[in-house]
């Protein structure tokens, strides 16, 4: 089987439930976002040491990969496939809490940089509030989106602040704060 099909040539595509779009569609812009977001996690699970973390990353990765398929979907095919459920929005915020316990008390804004692994978890952060906005354009558009995966988004984007947080930690370094100064 060749990898290429060449119906994508002149600028469409398929949705899964095979209703044709532009490949600027939002729900193509939305999948590719998540597909983006999946693809950074991967580098960072490449440079995590941690077992532990590098496994919650990978299910992150699946949840993501059920995420795009969702997004790609249209209601009737949506029915088919894996849900997003409040357990696995539970067990990001578990792990947060879980990260936090053993973090300094933060108010403040992270300006990112101070090692590779936490700099792409930061990169991977600012995907996932991208990925946030582009579902948020498909409820815009009047798009069907499951409630439950906009919330698992957003609480992604937690996860990773403060996982990025806890490898600075791990690692001996100091997170640098953004903190404005007052005139």
């Amino acid at each position: 089987m060749k990898i290429y099909t060449k119906t994508g040539d002149a600028g469409k595509t398929y949705l899964i439930g095979g209703k044709r779009v532009f490949k600027n569609d939002a729900k193509v812009e939305a999948y590719g976002t998540v597909d983006e977001l999946l693809s950074s996690l991967g580098i960072v699970r490449s440079l995590i040491t941690d077992a532990d973390d590098g496994n919650f990353i990978l299910a992150i990765q699946k949840k993501l990969m059920d995420i795009a398929s969702i997004l790609a979907s249209d209601e009737a095919t949506m029915k088919k496939l894996p849900e997003i459920t409040a357990q696995d929005i539970d067990t990001l915020e578990r792990e947060i809490d879980k990260l936090t316990a053993s973090l300094p008390v933060s108010t403040y804004f992270v300006i990112p940089g101070e090692n590779s692994v936490e700099s792409f978890v930061h990169l991977s952060r600012s995907i996932c509030r991208r990925a946030e906005r582009d579902i948020v354009s498909l409820l815009q558009e009047e798009y069907f989106v499951p409630e439950l995966l906009l919330k698992y988004i957003n609480r992604l984007s937690d996860y990773l602040f403060t996982l990025a947080r806890k490898l600075n930690n791990d690692l001996g370094y100091k997170d640098i704060y953004w903190i404005p100064e007052v005139k």
